[in-house]
């Protein structure tokens, strides 16, 4: 499952219905982290995060300016709720992929 959304200016991920496929309620913890420049969350007893209380999971503020997310960025989020995680994809790790895509689809050559 997967959506588009927008980040508040604390870094609050907007979408509830996707998030809510995962099942995580107010007060879990979560671990929170980047791999290959994308940020993954996932449940965790020991994570430093929680989901707040009105649902919404917030990314730190030193793996948003690590991500050069600001207030307003739109993100694609994907969760897997079978393995119980998240993850976020930054606009800058959307450009790469849709470049690599696209190249592929085109071998290089414009339209």
């Amino acid at each position: 499952m997967y959506g588009v959304t927008a980040l508040d200016d604390s870094g609050r991920i907007l979408d509830r219905g996707v998030l809510s496929a995962l099942g995580w309620g107010s007060g879990m913890r979560l671990t929170v982290g980047e791999r290959g420049g994308l940020i993954v969350v996932a449940a965790d007893p020991a994570g430093a995060c929680r989901v707040t209380s009105q649902g919404f999971v917030v990314l730190p503020v030193a793996l948003r300016h690590w991500c050069g997310l600001r207030r307003g960025d739109r993100v694609l989020v994907v969760v897997d709720p079978g393995r119980g995680w998240m993850v976020v994809h930054p606009p800058a790790a959307l450009e790469a992929m849709v470049s690599a895509a696209h190249s592929a689809v085109w071998g290089g050559e414009p339209l």
